[in-house]
């Protein structure tokens, strides 16, 4: 049953990066082959997906030179046995010593033959502080077409630490769940691997141990508490920004994990092309890895967040009260399960149901306070102010694109944050159509996800407006 697929596996070997081979191709085996289709099994939705957008042709067009009959491909999820996990090691591994580099001078150490998999230090049970949160867990986390991608690469790391995805880079705004993965991937290869080193800290954190550590001579304490690890998951790193000694020694820390296979997570706010004050050096090896972003979850998402949340609380809220606390809330999932608690909270200490007349009183005042400056002739002049246009020129008819971005930017914020039909945006925009309206919310709508500047602009215009 092989055969075919195997010949066909020392073709495209032959055909792509050794690398991206090893990642994508070697996991699989052909799981039938009858009646000119060729099932090939993976192992995972994250594989099936890759293998389907990056390489489905070339295995087509590969199979065709192969066979005389054309054969149909398909991918058939079979989890577990495709990737041998890493076995634990019986016995320690003695890695070569070098003498201590000066601080930030040198390169990290090496080795002359690092590990071809994963192996994980035996200990007398693991006292190592890891600083995870238990609570957090891929169970627990709500998967939506916002994050799929980075959960599912995410759960791939935890099942194959150091190999597959090695550095995995996630990136997205402020509260929709990057912590939560990062924590997760840790507890996860902490179930499978008890003796493993897993760290998790923040770039902040990790400056301020580092501060501390040139302060009172101790850098090679600080050294023997990062490059031992398994398992190193770093969250906002884009707060090294600028931190010129830091980011040196990060460098370091990186390059001695990553020679040893050994599994890094990073997680930001942006894409490592953005992060203008981080080294090109650094910026690189975020690139040499897998990325995968996160974008605000939809209003479906957010409605199964609620119910999630609100199951973990042991309380259960109906669809429109879901639904009325997902459609006031427009930033970040974090203000959004906050905002769960709290009504859960006010029900719990008056004694009343949890219902949508409740949730309405508890977030009246907030939500007031919330919406109060999003009204449409506010939005136009921030807009219009931000650009350095006048009001004037917003609800003009001129298509220049100086002109007409800043007017689109503005309706998208319109329909986004106030209760006004297209129609009423149409007209305080100086007697515009609704279809103007509905294309330039769409337009904008997919620029944020796709352009980062864009995304920065409306964001900063939306601050500016609260805060006003």
């Amino acid at each position: 049953m092989n055969s075919l697929w195997n010949s066909c596996l020392e073709e495209i070997e032959k055909k792509i990066l050794p690398e991206n081979f090893n990642t994508w191709f070697s996991p699989t085996f052909s799981a039938s082959n009858e009646k000119n289709r060729l099932t090939i099994a993976v192992p995972n939705r994250f594989y099936e997906k890759c293998l389907t957008e990056n390489y489905l042709d070339l295995i087509q067009d590969t199979l065709n030179n192969l066979s005389s009959e054309k054969m149909e491909v398909m991918f058939e999820v079979i989890p577990g046995g495709l990737s041998p996990k890493a076995p634990l090691s019986s016995q320690n591994v003695e890695e070569k010593k070098e003498p201590e580099p000066a601080p930030a001078t040198q390169p990290a150490p090496r080795v002359e033959s690092p590990p071809s998999t994963p192996v994980f230090m035996q200990t007398r049970g693991n006292s190592y502080q890891t600083c995870l949160n238990p609570k957090y867990s891929f169970n627990s986390f709500v998967v939506g077409p916002n994050n799929q991608f980075a959960q599912a690469a995410c759960e791939a790391v935890s099942n194959n630490p150091g190999f597959n995805y090695n550095p995995l880079f996630l990136y997205g705004a402020v509260g929709l769940g990057k912590t939560h993965l990062l924590h997760s991937i840790g507890n996860e290869i902490l179930k499978a691997h008890p003796d493993a080193k897993v760290r998790y800290l923040s770039a902040e954190n990790f400056t301020v141990d580092l501060i501390e550590s040139i302060k009172r001579d101790q850098m090679h304490s600080f050294r023997e508490r990062y490059r031992p690890l398994d398992v190193l998951l770093v969250d906002d790193i884009q707060f090294l920004g600028g931190k010129e000694r830091t980011q040196e020694e990060f460098f370091y820390t990186f390059n001695s994990l990553y020679e040893y296979h050994k599994q890094i997570v990073i997680s930001a706010d942006r894409y490592p092309k953005d992060m203008h004050d981080i080294e090109e050096r650094l910026r690189s090896r975020f690139e040499s890895g897998l990325i995968a972003d996160i974008i605000p979850p939809d209003l479906e998402t957010k409605i199964a967040i609620l119910f999630k949340k609100a199951e973990s609380h042991k309380k259960k809220i109906s669809q429109d009260v879901a639904a009325f606390l997902a459609q006031n809330i427009k930033s970040n999932i974090r203000e959004l399960e906050g905002l769960l608690l709290r009504v859960i909270a006010y029900a719990s200490f008056t004694k009343r149901d949890l219902d949508m007349e409740l949730a309405q009183e508890v977030l009246r005042d907030f939500t007031v306070d919330k919406n109060r400056n999003f009204t449409i002739p506010n939005i136009m002049k921030t807009a219009a102010s931000f650009f350095n246009l006048k009001v004037q020129d917003l609800k003009s008819k001129r298509r220049s694109r100086e002109i007409s971005v800043p007017r689109q930017i503005a309706m998208y914020i319109c329909r986004e944050y106030t209760p006004a039909s297209l129609p009423e945006i149409g007209r305080q925009f100086g007697g515009k159509d609704h279809t103007t309206v509905i294309f330039s919310h769409k337009k904008i709508a997919k620029l944020v996800k796709e352009n980062k500047e864009i995304e920065n602009t409306v964001d900063e215009i939306v601050k500016i407006i609260e805060q006003s």
